[in-house]
C-alpha cells in the first residue's frame, strides 16, 4: 500500500486505471489516428496534404450543427453522418467534396443569422469566425503549390486542435469528450504534415 501524497484528499488520488478511463477520449484519438495512418498512409505528399485539406472543412462544419441543434451531446451522431456523407462525396466526382462542406457551412450560418442561435450571437460569431478560418485555410492549401499547401493545411490543423481545447476549457457547444478527442487528432494530423509525411 502506497502512502497518500501530503495535503491530497482521497478524492484528489485515482489509480492509473481511473486515470486511463477519464481520458479516453484521448486514447481513442490515438488509436483512431494510429489506424488512418496505417490505412490510408501515402508517400506522396501532394495526395497527403489534398486529403487533409478536403477534410478539413468538416471540422468547423460539425461545430456549426451542433451549435445550432443546441445539444453537445449530438456531436458523436453528427459526426457519424458527417463521415458518412464526406465518404459518399470521395466516391463521386460531380462536385468537390471542400466546396460542399463549406457550402454548407455557408448555409447554417445563413440560416443561424436568420433563425437566431441557442448560444446567442456572441457565441455564434465565434463559431462563424472559426468556420470561415478554417473553411479558408483548407481552400488555401488545395489552391497554391504543395509545399505551402502543407503548411497552411497543417496550420489549419493545429489551430483546431487549440479550438478544441478551448471547447473542452468552456465545456460549451460539443460535448467534452469531443473536444478533447477531436484537439488530440487534429494536434496529431498537423504533427504528420509537418514531420512525418
Amino acid at each position: 500500500m502506497t502512502a497518500p501524497t501530503p495535503g491530497a484528499t482521497p478524492n484528489e488520488r485515482r489509480s492509473p486505471a481511473q486515470v486511463l478511463t477519464r481520458r479516453w477520449p484521448t486514447g481513442m484519438a490515438v488509436v483512431v489516428f494510429a489506424a488512418a495512418a496505417v490505412a490510408g498512409g501515402s508517400d506522396d505528399t501532394d495526395e497527403a496534404v489534398s486529403g487533409y485539406a478536403e477534410f478539413l472543412p468538416l471540422l468547423p462544419l460539425l461545430y456549426l450543427m451542433v451549435h445550432q441543434i443546441g445539444k453537445p451531446r449530438a456531436i458523436w451522431p453528427v459526426l457519424g453522418a458527417g463521415l458518412v456523407a464526406v465518404f459518399a462525396l470521395q466516391v463521386q466526382d460531380a462536385v468537390s467534396q471542400p466546396v460542399v462542406l463549406v457550402a454548407m457551412s455557408l448555409a447554417l450560418l445563413v440560416w443561424g443569422a436568420i433563425r437566431g442561435t441557442p448560444y446567442g450571437p456572441a457565441t455564434f460569431g465565434v463559431q462563424a469566425a472559426g468556420a470561415l478560418v478554417f473553411s479558408a485555410l483548407a481552400l488555401a492549401g488545395l489552391a497554391v503549390d504543395a509545399d505551402l499547401g502543407r503548411y497552411l493545411v497543417a496550420a489549419g490543423w493545429f489551430f483546431h486542435g487549440v479550438w478544441d481545447f478551448v471547447h473542452l476549457k468552456l465545456d460549451k457547444v460539443v460535448a467534452r469528450s469531443f473536444a478533447e478527442w477531436c484537439g488530440v487528432v487534429d494536434v496529431l494530423v498537423a504533427v504528420d504534415l509537418l514531420f512525418l509525411v
